[in-house]
């Protein structure tokens, strides 16, 4: 694969890059390059982290070192008890581990633990350094797409910003990888990190997956999203109930989650998405790409209901290895998100 290639692979499905030149350069100068993505350890990984893991095996096939950080201590800045923190790190290792492999993918990925390194002197030392010259304004507006600030903002929500910058540094990163929601903490990190003497990195952004309820798909919104863990009598449930008006491709999380993940996996794949229906109703149909899907229901020759039942069953394939992998760990389940 060349330079372009493996650019172009990188560049699929994404909203922005920023640094695409830059980019260009780490693939072509760098044997090993490195990306990292940080995910906060607090509520349960639901199936939109699918998407930002389908991206992540776009970087393993383009040559990258993948790093994950799962973010304890950022958990804890983001309203994640303190007292939860050791099981929620469990919980997330095994989950998101759970998940790679059932995209195929367990070797190439690097799980790193944020207090490893982010409770060493010469981190905290730059935290404080940076905390010098970044506002409590740009550090709010930053945070605000991503920390729940409240009314009355917690200040570990405004210092939260600041170690995802510097993670870029510490995790020797070339690329840092996220949801467009954290754009404005990318951006916080390419103006501030060159101040301390570091590079700004390369930052890469896919969309936010609408939930079914047709807005950001959200851990602290139940209805919203489908976790990974969840069987197939509710996931058939929740779909049922998603919002996916007849002919209505805006804000529709059944779509995007179908553009974004299954799709892609497909394609990848050389499969076909295969909707069953009636001869009464047009019997089955095949489609190759998602393009093809949405033109279908936007001229409203696929019914909502179809299209839904036909999603239930990719996603049931996806999240059912991860299941299986968790089917003995209810007491850490339990331990990790104690009931209220």
């Amino acid at each position: 694969m060349d330079v372009n290639e493996k650019f172009n692979l990188i560049k699929r499905n994404t909203e922005e890059i920023i640094g695409e030149e830059e980019l260009k350069e780490v693939l072509k100068n760098k044997k090993k390059p490195v990306v990292y993505l940080g995910t906060a350890v607090t509520g349960k990984p639901h199936i939109g982290y699918l998407l930002w893991a389908v991206k992540m095996t776009d970087f393993l096939k383009s040559g990258f070192t993948v790093k994950v950080l799962l973010a304890d201590i950022h958990g804890a800045l983001d309203n994640c008890p303190w007292p939860l923190l050791e099981k929620r790190y469990e919980y997330y290792t095994k989950v998101i581990s759970g998940m790679f492999h059932s995209l195929g993918f367990d070797t190439g990925i690097e799980f790193i633990r944020g207090s490893e390194f982010q409770l060493k002197k010469d981190y905290m030392f730059d935290v404080l350094r940076m905390s010098t010259f970044v506002s409590v304004h740009d550090a709010t507006k930053a945070a605000s797409e991503v920390v729940k600030m409240g009314d009355n903002p917690k200040l570990g929500g405004i210092i939260y910003p600041l170690l995802q910058a510097l993670d870029e540094q510490y995790l020797d990163a070339d690329v840092q990888y996220g949801g467009v929601d954290q754009r404005k903490i990318m951006v916080l990190a390419r103006e501030n990190l060159p101040k301390l003497g570091y590079k700004p990195r390369v930052e890469v952004m896919t969309p936010i997956i609408p939930g079914l309820i047709g807005k950001k798909m959200s851990a602290s919104i139940e209805e919203s999203k489908i976790d990974l863990l969840e069987s197939k009598d509710s996931i058939e449930k929740k779909m049922s109930k998603a919002y996916c008006p007849e002919g209505v491709v805006e804000e529709n999380g059944v779509l995007s989650f179908l553009k974004y993940v299954v799709m892609v996996v497909k394609g990848d794949k050389g499969e076909e998405f295969v909707i069953e229906r009636p001869e009464k109703f047009g019997g089955t149909v095949k489609f190759k790409t998602y393009e093809e899907v949405e033109a279908a229901f936007a001229a409203k020759k696929l019914h909502p209901m179809d299209l839904k039942k036909a999603l239930v069953n990719e996603i049931d394939k996806l999240v059912a290895p991860i299941r299986d992998s968790m089917k003995n760990d209810s007491k850490l389940i339990s331990d990790a998100y104690p009931a209220k």
